[in-house]
C-alpha cells in the first residue's frame, strides 16, 4: 500500500467517554465543520463528472451508483430521490448495493468482498457505453466497487469515484477519481461519519446539477417534481401563481389539468 489510509487514521481526540454530552456534540461539530470545505476542493472534479453525465443523459445515458455498506445506501437514497424531486424515471439514475437490497437494512456479510458481483448487477440493467458509472468508497478499496468499475472501463463505460482516501485504488479504476480529504473521523475509522456526509454532499451536487443542466429546474423552482401528496400540490399551485400571476384557484386548477408545474405553466403562458 503506497498511499495513506487516512480513513483508519486515529482521530483527533482522545478519551471520548470521558467527555461529559455537550463536549462530544461540540468536537463532533468542530469536525463535521471541515467536511464542506474538503468538498469544495474537488468542485472542478465534479464539474467534470457532471458535464460528462449531461451529455450522455441528452442522449438516452443512465446514471449508476455502485457502493457497499454506507457508501451503497448513500447512493440508492440519491438515486430514489430523483423521480419524486425532479420527475424523472426511475431507471434513470439507479444505485446498486452490495449484498441487493436487502444490505439497505441490514449488513448482508462478506458481500462487498465480492470481486464481479458489481459487473453483474450493472449488466442485469443492460448497461451500455452511454451511461455511467459512479463508485463509492469511501476506504477506497471495497473489492465490489473496484471490480465494477473496472469491468465498466473495460467495456468502454466512463467511470467516476467518490472516495475520501486520495490515491487509493479505486481511484486507478476511475476516469474521473473525486477524492475528498475529510481527515480522521471523530470515532476512529468510523466512516458513516465525516466520510459519509461529505458523499451525501457530493451525491447532492452530482445530481442536482445534472438535473438541472438537462433542464428539469426552472428559475429556482422544481417544476417537474411528482405530485405525490397534498404539500407538493401545494408547492406546485404556489410556483404557478407566482409564475403566472393567477390566483392560486386557478392556479392549481391547471396544474390538476396538466400534471406538472412546468406543463402548467407553459399551456398559461398560450
Amino acid at each position: 500500500m503506497d498511499y495513506i489510509k487516512i480513513t483508519e487514521s486515529p482521530s483527533n481526540h482522545n478519551d471520548l467517554e470521558l467527555m461529559d454530552t455537550t463536549t462530544i456534540l461540540q468536537k463532533m461539530n468542530e469536525e463535521d465543520q471541515k467536511t464542506a470545505n474538503a468538498v469544495a476542493l474537488v468542485i472542478p472534479q465534479i464539474s467534470t463528472l457532471v458535464d460528462a453525465l449531461a451529455e450522455r443523459f441528452h442522449k438516452g445515458g443512465r446514471l449508476f451508483y455502485i457502493g457497499a455498506g454506507t457508501s451503497g445506501r448513500l447512493g440508492i437514497l440519491d438515486a430514489s430521490e430523483i423521480p419524486p424531486t425532479f420527475g424523472m424515471p426511475h431507471e434513470r439514475v439507479i444505485g446498486l448495493i452490495a449484498g441487493g437490497d436487502r444490505a439497505i437494512r441490514k449488513a448482508v456479510e462478506n458481500a462487498e468482498d465480492k470481486t464481479d458481483q458489481a459487473w453483474k448487477d450493472l449488466l442485469e440493467h443492460k448497461i451500455n457505453d452511454m451511461d455511467v458509472v459512479v463508485g463509492i468508497a469511501a476506504s477506497g478499496t471495497t473489492p465490489y466497487v473496484i471490480g465494477g468499475l473496472k469491468a465498466a472501463q473495460t467495456n468502454n463505460i466512463l467511470t467516476a469515484c467518490i472516495t475520501n482516501n486520495p490515491g487509493a485504488p479505486i481511484t486507478e479504476v476511475a476516469d474521473i477519481p473525486i477524492e475528498v480529504n475529510v481527515g480522521p473521523e471523530f470515532v476512529t475509522g468510523s466512516t458513516r461519519m465525516k466520510s459519509g456526509t461529505s458523499q451525501k454532499l457530493v451525491l447532492n451536487m452530482i445530481s442536482t446539477a445534472l438535473m438541472i443542466k438537462i433542464g428539469r429546474v426552472k428559475g429556482n423552482k422544481m417544476v417537474n417534481m411528482q405530485l405525490t401528496n397534498d404539500k407538493l400540490v401545494d408547492r406546485g399551485t404556489r410556483y404557478i401563481v407566482e409564475g403566472l400571476g393567477v390566483d392560486y384557484a386557478y392556479a392549481e386548477e391547471l396544474l390538476k389539468k396538466h400534471g406538472s408545474v412546468k406543463k402548467a405553466l407553459e399551456a398559461g403562458k398560450l
